[in-house]
């Protein structure tokens, strides 16, 4: 038998046999879902407390983050997003995951060096290409207005 046919018979056993479209059925309605709690905290806050839309957009954004926060440092984020699949990962929660796992694998490294120093060397990049993708994306805008002013 040679490599290529050895090689295809490994991925063969330690292939992934769950369905597909069932995972991705499950993400969807998962995905959904997420997005229906986080329409109705903000009707929470904007309609039955009568806070202004912006106010209660940044209040539901902290709401996901604490909760996806919360849940990650119990240990359950991580068994439910197992569970719902790639739905769990909307940007503001899986980013909101990603910097409390780094800070609670870390901890024991003390609150600078641990926590700190480890939780933003994932956020350090994030924001860094944030913000250049916001200058860059600013100063074509800037000629396209210039431009389309000129005409």
């Amino acid at each position: 038998m040679n490599n290529k046919q050895r090689f295809k018979d490994i991925v063969k056993k330690t292939e992934d046999k769950k369905d597909k479209l069932g995972r991705a059925l499950m993400a969807f309605i998962s995905g959904g879902l997420v997005a229906i709690i986080g329409q109705a905290v903000y009707d929470f806050f904007h309609l039955a407390l009568d806070i202004n839309e912006s106010d209660s957009i940044s209040l539901m954004l902290v709401f996901i983050i604490f909760v996806t926060t919360l849940l990650t440092g119990l240990g359950l984020f991580d068994k439910l997003a197992q569970k719902m699949g790639a739905g769990s990962f909307i940007p503001i929660s899986g980013f909101a995951n990603a910097l409390t796992s780094s800070a609670l694998e870390s901890k024991s490294e003390g609150l600078i060096y641990g926590i700190g120093s480890n939780m933003f060397k994932l956020a350090g990049s994030v924001i860094t290409y944030g913000i250049v993708s916001a200058y860059i994306l600013g100063i074509i805008r800037y000629f396209a207005l210039l431009i389309g002013g000129a005409l």
